[in-house]
C-alpha cells in the first residue's frame, strides 16, 4: 500500500500501513496499535512564526494535525494555563514547579483536545454516531463534542464514575450504559460490540484522539523552551504517549533542540504499568480490579502501554507510584497552597514529583512540569477535604466575629501592610 503524501496510519508493531481514511482502530496483520505518522520532511512548517499570530488552542497547530480543519469540531479547547506555583514549589522540595491547568478546558479536562480532533476525523468519516467507554472524563467530553456536532453518542461507563462526569455526559444527550463492573469491563463491551451498533469508537485506542492530545507537548514546548521534566498522571497510558509524540514531532522538525524526561505517575492500587518500568520489564501484567481514590486512573488493563514505555524510555524518564493518602496530601496542597482546584488523579502528578524527592531520585534543583488533567469539580468527594473550621450561627443571636475570635482564625493587626 503506497503511503499518504504528507501523513499516514502505521502499526507501532509490525510497521503496516494504512490511509488516513482508514476506519479501524487496530492493525489488520498483527492486532496491534496505530499511529497517526507525518511525513516531517512534507510538512511546511520549520519555525514557530507560523503560529504566533493565531489564538492559542489545539487548532494554532492545524498543520501539524492531518485531518481537514475545515471541518473541525471545536470548543476552543487547549491554550490551558501554565502556572508557576511558587509556594507548592517548597511544599514539594523542588526550585520550580509548574502546573498546566487542563481543568480550564471547556469540559474540565485534557480529553477535549483529543475530542475536538478526534470527533472532526468522524464527520470526516461520515460515521453513524460515536462510542466510548470510561471513567468518566472521555464520556463528558465525547457528548459535547458530539452534540457539537450532531453525533448520535454512547457513553458505556462502570457503576462507581464519578458524578460529575456523569451528570455532564447526560447533559450533554449522550446515552448513558452503566455496567455492573470496571472500567475495563465496560472497555471489552464497546470493543466486543462497536461494530454491530455501527458506531465509531472514540476512546484512546483510536490514534486520532492522541493527535489532539499530542498538543499538550506544543503548548509546554512553546511556553516553557530550557529544561525541565514532565509528571503526568497515568491511566490508559495515552496521554503521557502523545505529550511525548508532540515533542519529539517538534524536535524533528528542528523547533526545539531537547526534549524534556517523562514520567508517569499511578496510583499504588492501580499501577500496573508503573510496575512494569520500574521492574524494567517489556510485558504489561494486568490488574483485574483496580482499586483507588483517582477514579480517572482506576485502570487496570491500559490499552496504550507499549506507546507509553516508548516514551518513558526514549525520554530517559521513569515511573512512580503513590499511594492514596499522598494523593490526597497533593490534592489539599494544590488547592489550598496556590488556589487550584484539581481532581484526586490531577493531584497523582505532583504528588509523584514529590516522592520522587523525597527518594532522591530527581534534584532539587530540577524544573518540573506537572500535568494537572482534571477540574475539581469532576470528582467532588467532601470526604476528602476537611473544612479549615465549620462555624454555625443563629441570625440575630451570635455575632460571626465572636464566634470566629473563639476558634483564633482572625489576627485583628495595626501595622499597616
Amino acid at each position: 500500500m503506497k503511503k499518504d503524501d504528507k501523513a499516514w496510519l502505521q502499526c507501532i508493531n509490525c510497521q503496516a500501513v494504512y490511509p488516513l481514511s482508514y476506519r479501524g482502530y487496530i492493525c489488520r496483520e498483527c492486532g496491534d496499535l496505530l499511529d497517526v505518522v507525518l511525513d516531517l520532511d512534507r510538512v511546511d512548517t520549520r519555525s514557530w512564526s507560523i503560529f504566533k499570530d493565531r489564538p492559542k488552542g489545539v487548532w494554532r497547530y492545524r498543520e501539524l494535525i492531518p485531518v481537514d480543519s475545515s471541518k473541525k469540531v471545536t470548543l476552543n479547547e487547549g491554550g490551558t494555563p501554565l502556572i508557576e506555583c511558587s509556594r507548592l514549589s517548597k511544599w514539594v522540595g523542588l526550585k520550580k514547579i509548574y502546573i498546566k491547568f487542563e481543568g480550564a478546558n471547556p469540559t474540565g479536562s485534557f480529553k477535549d483536545r483529543g475530542m475536538t480532533v478526534a470527533v472532526t476525523k468522524a464527520v470526516e468519516l461520515k460515521v453513524k454516531g460515536v462510542i466510548c467507554a470510561s471513567t468518566g472524563n472521555t464520556a463528558a467530553s465525547l457528548a459535547a463534542y458530539a452534540a457539537r456536532a450532531g453525533l448520535p453518542c454512547i457513553t458505556v461507563i462502570p457503576q462507581d464514575a464519578a458524578l460529575g462526569k456523569v451528570f455532564q455526559a447526560l447533559a450533554h444527550g449522550a446515552v448513558l450504559v452503566k455496567v455492573r463492573g470496571s472500567f475495563d469491563q465496560a472497555l471489552r463491551i464497546v470493543f466486543s460490540e462497536a461494530e454491530e451498533i455501527g458506531y465509531y469508537i472514540l476512546n484512546s485506542v483510536n490514534a486520532w484522539r492522541l493527535e489532539g492530545q499530542k498538543t499538550l507537548g506544543y503548548e509546554l514546548a512553546e511556553e516553557l523552551g530550557g529544561e525541565y521534566s514532565v509528571f503526568v498522571p497515568v491511566g490508559n497510558c495515552g496521554n503521557i504517549a502523545a505529550i511525548w509524540k508532540g515533542l519529539t514531532e517538534l524536535k524533528n522538525l528542528g523547533l526545539i533542540e531537547n526534549t524534556p524526561k517523562m514520567f508517569g505517575v499511578q496510583a499504588e492500587g492501580a499501577a500496573p504499568f508503573a510496575k512494569m518500568v520500574r521492574e524494567n520489564r517489556d510485558i504489561l501484567d494486568p490488574i483485574k480490579d483496580p482499586q483507588t481514590i483517582a477514579s480517572a486512573i482506576r485502570i487496570g488493563k491500559p490499552v496504550n502501554w507499549k506507546k507509553a514505555l516508548r516514551a518513558i524510555r526514549e525520554s530517559r524518564g521513569d515511573a512512580v507510584i503513590v499511594s492514596d493518602m499522598e494523593i490526597r496530601e497533593a490534592q489539599a496542597a494544590i488547592a489550598r497552597l496556590e488556589g487550584l482546584g484539581v481532581e484526586p488523579a490531577s493531584a497523582a502528578s505532583v504528588a509523584g514529583a514529590k516522592k520522587m524527592v523525597e527518594e532522591g531520585r530527581i534534584s532539587p534543583d530540577e524544573v518540573i512540569v506537572c500535568i494537572c488533567t482534571g477540574h475539581l469539580l469532576k470528582d467532588p468527594n467532601p470526604e476528602l477535604f476537611k473544612p479549615k473550621a465549620l462555624i454555625e450561627i443563629e441570625p440575630g443571636k451570635q455575632k460571626l466575629t465572636h464566634e470566629l475570635s473563639k476558634l483564633n482564625i482572625l489576627q485583628l493587626e495595626t501595622t499597616t501592610h
